[in-house]
């Protein structure tokens, strides 16, 4: 029973390392093929909001980043929502 529980341990190791290959060298290969899209790529994610002050969506209880929140003023409140939908979905009580 033992050996069993090693050689998939084994199997499981090794798989999860090829995996870790295969997409190292996907990425080199798409890099050396189409350079700019792999600048744009970067570009992208350095651009995307990391941090920041997090509200909570009154209606679906989701907290979303204030910079990307859709928002509402209601009674000269500001109100952060993850979407549109649940934007519309809140009533004022």
């Amino acid at each position: 029973m033992f050996r069993l529980l090693l050689r998939f341990l084994v199997l499981l190791v090794i798989f999860a390392i090829i995996r870790y290959l295969f997409v190292a060298v996907s990425k080199m290969i798409s890099q050396v093929v189409n350079p700019q899209a792999s600048r744009q790529e970067q570009n992208q994610a350095s651009r995307s909001p990391v941090g920041g002050e997090l509200k909570q969506d009154p209606v679906c209880g989701t907290f979303v980043p204030v910079a990307t929140s859709v928002k509402k003023t209601i009674n000269g409140e500001l109100v952060h929502f993850c979407s549109v939908a649940c934007r519309d979905k809140f009533k004022v009580a």
